[in-house]
C-alpha cells in the first residue's frame, strides 16, 4: 500500500475510534458494542473482519470461520483496504444522513455488503467459487443486496440505503459510482456470456432504475429513479423515463459538467424535462 494510503488508513481509524469513544461515553447501552466492534481492535482491517464475520454468520457457518476469512483477505490485499477507505469517505461526503465514519462502518448495509462482495470477488478469482457463492447467499439475506461474486467493482462506491440492489455477473461498477436502492443491473433473460451492464466512472443510477443487458452507461452520466435502461447511455447525459429517454434528446442531449456520482444531484434535469407537469 503507498504511504499516502497508509496515512489516511491510520488517520481514518484514530477517527473512527475517537467517535466510538465518544458515542461508548454519550450512550452507554452502546458501550459494549463499540467496545466489542471497534475499541478492541487494533486496526480498520480487523474491526471490519470481527463486524462482517458477525453479521453473516449462521448456526453453520461460524463467525469465527468468516473473521479468519476477511481478515486473512484484507490483510493480504491492499487494493480491499483502499477500496473501503475509498466507500466509507464516499459515504461520509455523499450522504448528509451519514453523521459520522463509525456511523458507516457499523452501520450501512450498503458499505458492509459491498465489503463482503469484494473478499466474495477474491474467492471467485482465486476458483474458490462454492464458498463464494455462498457468501453472496448470506450477503442477501442479511443486507438484501445481491450481487453475484464475479461482478467487478471500483472503489468510492456509495449503495446508499441499498435494499433490493441486484448485481449480475458480468456486471462492471466504476469508481465513485452512487447507486440508490431496489436499482437492478441486470440480463435480459437466458442470453449467456457477457451480458450485464457496464457502469462509469462517475455514474448516478437513482432510486428503482432497472438497467439490462450488456449496456454502457457512460462516464458522469445520470439515470434518473424508476428509469428503465436497455441502449447506451453517453457520458455527461441524464436519462430518465420508461423506456428511458436523454434529456434534451437524442440528437443533441443535454450535457452536464459535474460529476454526478459525487455531486448526487438527482433532479436538476426536471427544470428542462417539458412534460413533467404536476
Amino acid at each position: 500500500m503507498e504511504m499516502a494510503t497508509q496515512e489516511e488508513e491510520a488517520w481514518l481509524w484514530t477517527q473512527i475510534k475517537a467517535e466510538a469513544r465518544r458515542d461508548a461515553e454519550s450512550e452507554p447501552a452502546l458501550a459494549s458494542y463499540l467496545y466489542s466492534t471497534i475499541l478492541s481492535h487494533s486496526s480498520l482491517e480487523r474491526s471490519l473482519s470481527f463486524h462482517l464475520g458477525n453479521k453473516l454468520c449462521s448456526s453453520t457457518l461460524l463467525s469465527t470461520l468468516l473473521y479468519d476469512l476477511f481478515l486473512n483477505a484484507f490483510s493480504s490485499d491492499d487494493s480491499l483496504r483502499s477500496a473501503a477507505i475509498a466507500d466509507l469517505r464516499a459515504a461520509k461526503e455523499r450522504d448528509p444522513a451519514c453523521v459520522s465514519y463509525s456511523h458507516c462502518l457499523l452501520n450501512y448495509k450498503g458499505f458492509l455488503a459491498c465489503q463482503a462482495q469484494r473478499v466474495a470477488h477474491k474467492l471467485w478469482r482465486e476458483s474458490r467459487r462454492a464458498l463464494a457463492l455462498a457468501l453472496q447467499s448470506r450477503i442477501a439475506d442479511v443486507f438484501a443486496v445481491d450481487i453475484h461474486p464475479a461482478a467487478k467493482l471500483g472503489k468510492g462506491i456509495l449503495f446508499d440505503h441499498a435494499t433490493g440492489v441486484v448485481v449480475g455477473e458480468t456486471a462492471v461498477i466504476g469508481n465513485n459510482v452512487s447507486i440508490l436502492h431496489h436499482v437492478t443491473l441486470g440480463g435480459t433473460g437466458k442470453v449467456g456470456g457477457d451480458r450485464h451492464p457496464k457502469i462509469g466512472d462517475g455514474v448516478l443510477i437513482g432510486a428503482g432504475a432497472t438497467i439490462l443487458g450488456n449496456v454502457k452507461i457512460g462516464e458522469g452520466a445520470k439515470v434518473g429513479a424508476g428509469s428503465v435502461v436497455l441502449i447506451d447511455v453517453p457520458a455527461r447525459t441524464t436519462a430518465v423515463g420508461n423506456p428511458a429517454r436523454l434529456v434534451g434528446g437524442k440528437e443533441r442531449p443535454s450535457m452536464h459538467q459535474d460529476v454526478p456520482g459525487e455531486s448526487m444531484d438527482h433532479t436538476s434535469f426536471i427544470s428542462e424535462w417539458s412534460d413533467y407537469i404536476i
